[in-house]
C-alpha cells in the first residue's frame, strides 16, 4: 500500500515539475529572444531556440519518468529494466540539479530537488526485484509462488580446491 502511494506520489509531483520547468524555459527562451542576448557572440535566436528545446526535452524526459512510475503504483508490480533505467536515470538527474540549484538558486530548491529524488529512490527500492521472482506482487495465497525448493547456499568465491596435488 506504501508503496503504491510513494509511486503515485512520485509521479503527480514529476508531471508539476515537468510543467514547471517547461514554464521556465518558455519564460528564459521570451526573455533572450526579447533583449537579443548573447553570450560571446551567439545568435540570440539560436539561443532562445535552443532554451525552448531543452524545456521540452526536460518536460519529456520528467513526463516519461512519471508515466513508467504511474505504471508501477497502477499495477503494483516493479517497472522493467527500461523503466529502471529512465528512474535511475532521474534520480542521478535529480541529484546533480540539487547540487547545483543549492549553490544557485537556494536552500528551498535543493530541498524540493531532494524530495523528489527520494521518492524516486524510494519508489525504485520498494519495488526492488525480488531474487526468486520476477520482482512483481504476490498471488491470492500470499507468497510468491516458488513450488521448488530454495537452491543450497553458494560460497561467495566458488568452490575451494587444493592448489598442488
Amino acid at each position: 500500500m506504501l508503496r503504491r502511494l510513494v509511486a503515485g506520489l512520485a509521479a503527480i509531483v514529476l508531471v508539476v515539475e515537468a510543467a514547471l520547468l517547461v514554464l521556465v524555459h518558455i519564460v528564459l527562451g521570451r526573455t533572450t529572444a526579447n533583449q537579443s542576448m548573447s553570450i560571446a557572440g551567439s545568435d540570440p535566436d539560436l539561443m532562445s531556440k535552443a532554451t525552448y528545446a531543452m524545456g521540452a526535452g526536460m518536460g519529456a524526459f520528467l513526463v516519461l519518468c512519471a508515466v513508467i512510475a504511474a505504471v508501477t503504483a497502477i499495477r503494483d508490480r516493479a517497472p522493467g529494466r527500461f523503466g529502471r533505467v529512465v528512474l535511475i536515470s532521474g534520480a542521478v538527474t535529480h541529484g546533480v540539479l540539487g547540487i547545483l540549484s543549492v549553490a544557485l538558486v537556494g536552500w528551498a530548491a535543493f530541498a524540493a530537488t531532494m524530495l523528489i529524488l527520494c521518492l524516486l529512490v524510494l519508489t525504485l527500492t520498494s519495488y526492488a526485484a525480488r531474487p526468486g521472482g520476477s520482482g512483481g506482487g504476490e498471488d491470492e495465497a500470499g507468497d510468491a509462488g516458488e513450488d521448488t525448493p530454495p537452491l543450497p547456499p553458494t560460497p561467495p568465491f566458488g568452490e575451494l580446491k587444493p592448489t598442488s596435488p
